[in-house]
C-alpha cells in the first residue's frame, strides 16, 4: 500500500480534538477532586473515599490516555519526515504505530467513561440511603 504525506496529516485534526476532550475531562476531574479535599476535611463521610479512590482511579486512566494521544501524534509527525525523506517503508511503520497508539488512547478512554458511571453510581446509592432513612 503506498500512503503519500498528506495520509498521516489526516489524523492531526482527530488527535487535536481528541486531546481537548481530554484535556476537559482532566480539568472537571481536578475541579471535583478540589471541592472534595475541601468536603473531607468539613466532614467524616465514608462515601467521600469510595468518590476519592474512584477519581484517583481516573486521573491516571486520562494521564494515559493523554500520552498515548501525544505519543500517536508524534508517531506521525515521525511518518510524515520519512515520507518527506523518500524513506517509504519507515513512513508506513511509524503511521501503523500512530493508529495502534490511538487505538490504545481511544480504549483506554472507554475505560475511564465506564469508571465515571461508577463514580456516579456512588453518589446516587448515597442519595436513595438517605431517602431510606426518611
Amino acid at each position: 500500500m503506498d500512503i503519500s504525506l498528506t495520509t498521516p496529516a489526516l489524523l492531526f485534526p482527530t488527535v487535536s480534538l481528541l486531546m481537548l476532550a481530554y484535556t476537559n475531562r482532566f480539568l472537571t476531574l481536578a475541579s471535583i477532586i478540589r471541592n472534595l479535599h475541601a468536603r473531607y476535611h468539613e466532614e467524616d463521610d465514608e462515601n467521600l473515599l469510595g468518590q476519592i479512590s474512584n477519581l484517583r482511579y481516573r486521573v491516571y486512566l486520562i494521564r494515559n490516555m493523554q500520552i498515548y494521544g501525544v505519543l500517536s501524534l508524534l508517531m506521525c509527525v515521525v511518518s510524515m519526515f520519512a515520507l518527506f525523506a523518500g524513506w517509504t517503508l519507515g513512513g508506513q511503520w511509524s503511521f501503523a504505530i500512530a493508529l495502534i497508539l490511538m487505538i490504545v488512547s481511544m480504549l483506554i478512554s472507554l475505560r475511564e467513561l465506564q469508571v465515571s458511571v461508577g463514580a456516579l453510581d456512588l453518589l446516587l446509592m448515597d442519595m436513595e440511603e438517605h431517602e431510606l432513612k426518611i
